[in-house]
């Protein structure tokens, strides 16, 4: 398996709700570390898995929507725990489109599976792989 992988970050705040949350519960800050490794069984004819170039523009197109928010606020997480767990699987889902409507240099239905890796600090991190179908 063939991968390649890019990173970006993004600063967001936000709370939890649920006693397993502790201190946490309240609002507060997180700057994630986030790589997007993308995977394929075989090189393309120009002896890539897909164009690093567009693959760091399609993450941070992803990203941009979270950047500086408080996650709270999002309609589209409204009543959802923004765990790190969480937020993968939702990175994930936008690069898998942007997989699937072949933006990354290279047709999608060529391409396994994407891995996405939040960093939380030098000693945790979380991620969620899929294929793209």
């Amino acid at each position: 398996m063939h991968a390649v992988e890019v990173r970006d970050h993004i600063m967001i705040a936000h709370s939890f709700s649920g006693a397993v949350f502790g201190p946490a519960q309240k609002l507060h800050g997180a700057t994630f570390v986030v790589d997007a490794a993308f995977f394929a069984q075989s090189l393309d004819a120009n002896g890539i898995v897909i164009d690093i170039g567009r693959a760091h523009e399609v993450l941070k197109e992803v990203l941009e929507p979270l950047n500086f928010q408080n996650l709270d606020e999002l309609p589209e997480f409204a009543g959802k725990n923004t765990t790190t767990e969480f937020l993968t699987r939702h990175i994930h889902d936008r690069l898998a489109e942007a997989a699937r409507a072949d933006r990354l240099g290279r047709p999608g239905n060529e391409l396994h599976s994407i891995r996405v890796s939040l960093h939380e600090s030098h000693v945790a991190r979380a991620w969620y792989e899929a294929p793209i179908a």
